[in-house]
């Protein structure tokens, strides 16, 4: 037998979870905001959603394990790793940084930055 699958933040209208719980971890996809300012501003925005979301289940930014960091220009990594300086204090997750084109509203000048993540909640939820 399995363990128990939990899906918050169901999108029918995008086909998916804003976070899956699973096997102790959690898993949140699409985190962004600011959308629109500056790629500081939208990396602050991204972890700011990411935040409601753990808040919202019991965890902090502590409990995170690993990052999928998503830029349209992969050379802001530095601007991100400031504001991961800031947001971790130390606690920092794997990473992962990808290029990558978005489909979304705004374009080119619209999203520049988003996150998924993984937190670790442990065996005992």
């Amino acid at each position: 037998m399995g363990s128990t699958v939990v899906r918050h933040g169901v999108s029918e209208d995008l086909a998916l979870s804003l976070a899956v719980e699973a096997g102790g971890f959690v898993y949140c996809s699409f985190c962004v905001g600011n959308v629109g300012q500056s790629v500081e501003a939208q990396v602050h925005g991204a972890l700011d959603d990411l935040v409601r979301r753990l808040d919202g289940l019991g965890l902090d930014l502590s409990d995170v394990v690993q990052v999928d960091a998503l830029f349209r220009d992969i050379w802001d990594i530095p601007v991100m790793e400031k504001v991961f300086r800031e947001r971790f204090a130390g606690s920092y997750p794997a990473r992962k940084s990808i290029q990558t084109e978005f489909a979304h509203i705004g374009g080119a000048d619209g999203l520049q930055f988003q996150l998924d993540a993984i937190a670790y909640r442990g065996p005992h939820a």
